[in-house]
């Protein structure tokens, strides 16, 4: 797990002696939880509250003043939210039954052994946080608002699909818990991992690194670094990604691929924050959030034995499912509008125009690489281009090259370069033009609604109102 100081919202310590506050002060720090607020004075307690957003309280019963089962009351009732656990003396069944009654999260009995603390806290943060995401979320939905769209400026969409998907990051990306991104190859994986690294305001580096064929060696040793005389060659120490994005993001793609052994090594990572250097036996404390990816169904791996389950489970606290291309081609006049004006700067040439018939040519196509094909097949077209408009002869022969077996060919030299409106001797009335247009708007675009919307320079919703009523 990432240390939790700069992320999470702060641990609250309640007793009156300062002994026990130090106490619990340096276990937590020890353990990369830096956020605590230490209260020896009972009647403070509400104040504090009041004036500042707590993640977990730490509760003794026995102190002077206002004592510790009625503050349980108050805070129970005023910040119903906050887990309360409760670390006292009394190692008394009713009471702990009594203290649990009243919605206490946790009981403990002094001395609390450091690992039961640490991992108490922890699991009290974890959920303060997820409550807080749904609360975030569910705001962020019903307001249809995303607050930081600059953070998504590199991902080019108009559907609602991803529109939602921009609301979710948004939502879990001020906590430090693992991220899973999943999707086919060329959706734009990383680039999500960039926009939750933007949202998440970390101080240190974004760092990426593509897992998929490193041995448990080299895995360990790309993460997790090495002492000098580690192995043969290390003549030198050497830091690994964890240290070097220490602060920031680590985005491992293509995790599906790892090796059994270091699936373990990277669970200890996220569960534990803890890691050791090849040739070490001294633990380091991880400090980065880690954002994983795979185009693979990690659930059926999973079933397959291929991939552990309380890794899976563990990633599956926050997953981001990138919906394939084909499933939002409203978004591919927008991309290939994109791509166009991009690959023409980057090589320096006038922006040609979109000749009649490719989108409709395109939305034939499943593109199976997604996005970064698309990206592929207009750099391809412009970088040939040599008028003031991009052939479709282009796009028809490099999807002939890359298409699937089963693709209909056919379909492709049914698109003509020129609309073409025929009349019989009598001349139709506008109501029957009308109707005929957007019928023949509906063929060209194979029965894509948003893009014979688009061919008929009007929006999809004023095409399906003209659609019902021909109906």
């Amino acid at each position: 797990m990432s240390e939790w100081s700069e992320t999470t919202l702060p641990v609250l310590v309640i007793d009156d002696e300062i002994q026990t506050l130090n106490s619990c002060r340096i276990v937590l720090r020890s353990s990369g939880i830096g956020n605590v607020v230490c209260c020896q004075d009972s009647r403070q307690v509400m104040d504090i509250l009041s004036h500042r957003e707590i993640g977990v309280v730490l509760l003794d019963l026995s102190m002077p003043h206002i004592s510790g089962n009625d503050l349980l009351t108050q805070i129970r009732q005023d910040y119903p939210l906050i887990p309360v656990i409760i670390i006292t003396g009394a190692n008394d069944v009713e009471i702990a039954v009594d203290c649990m009654k009243k919605g206490a999260f946790d009981y403990m009995v002094k001395p609390v052994e450091k690992s039961r603390l640490i991992s108490g806290v922890k699991r009290a943060l974890e959920l303060r946080e997820l409550e807080r995401e749904n609360i975030l979320l569910k705001n962020r939905i019903l307001d249809h608002r995303i607050d930081r769209p600059d953070a998504f400026s590199e991902i080019i969409t108009n559907n609602a699909k991803m529109r939602s998907i921009f609301q979710y990051v948004e939502a879990i990306a001020g906590t430090n818990q693992p991220v899973l991104i999943t999707g086919e190859t060329g959706v734009g994986k990383e680039l999500m991992a960039k926009a939750i690294y933007k949202l998440s305001l970390l101080k240190g580096r974004f760092t990426a690194v593509n897992v998929s064929g490193l041995d448990d060696n080299l895995f360990a040793d790309t993460l997790f670094g090495h002492k000098k005389g580690a192995y043969t060659g290390a003549m030198e120490a050497r830091d690994g990604l964890v240290e070097y994005a220490s602060g920031g993001a680590l985005f491992l793609d293509e995790i599906g691929d790892l090796s059994a052994v270091s699936q373990v090594k990277l669970l200890r990572l996220i569960q534990e924050g803890e890691y050791l250097p090849l040739g070490s036996d001294i633990v380091k404390h991880s400090s980065v959030r880690i954002i994983v990816a795979t185009n693979q169904e990690l659930h059926a791996a999973m079933n397959r034995g291929q991939f552990r389950k309380d890794l899976y489970y563990r990633l599956q606290t926050h997953h981001v499912h990138i919906p394939a291309l084909r499933e939002r081609m409203d978004d591919l006049p927008f991309l290939l509008e994109h791509f166009i004006e991009q690959t023409a700067k980057s090589l320096k040439k006038r922006k040609p125009a979109i000749s009649p018939g490719i989108l409709s040519l395109l939305s034939l196509y499943d593109f199976p690489g997604n996005v970064r094909e698309l990206q592929s097949m207009v750099f391809d077209a412009v970088s040939k281009n040599t008028s003031n408009a991009l052939s479709l002869d282009v796009f028809q022969s490099r999807i002939l090259k890359d298409a699937q077996p089963d693709f209909n060919e056919s379909a492709l030299h049914d698109i003509s370069l020129e609309p073409v409106i025929s009349f019989s001797e009598k001349i139709p009335t506008l109501k029957e033009a009308n109707q005929r247009l957007i019928l023949e708007a509906m063929k060209r675009a194979d029965g894509n609604q948003t893009l014979a919307a688009r061919l008929l320079g009007i929006s999809q919703q004023a095409l399906s109102r003209r659609l019902k009523y021909m109906k």
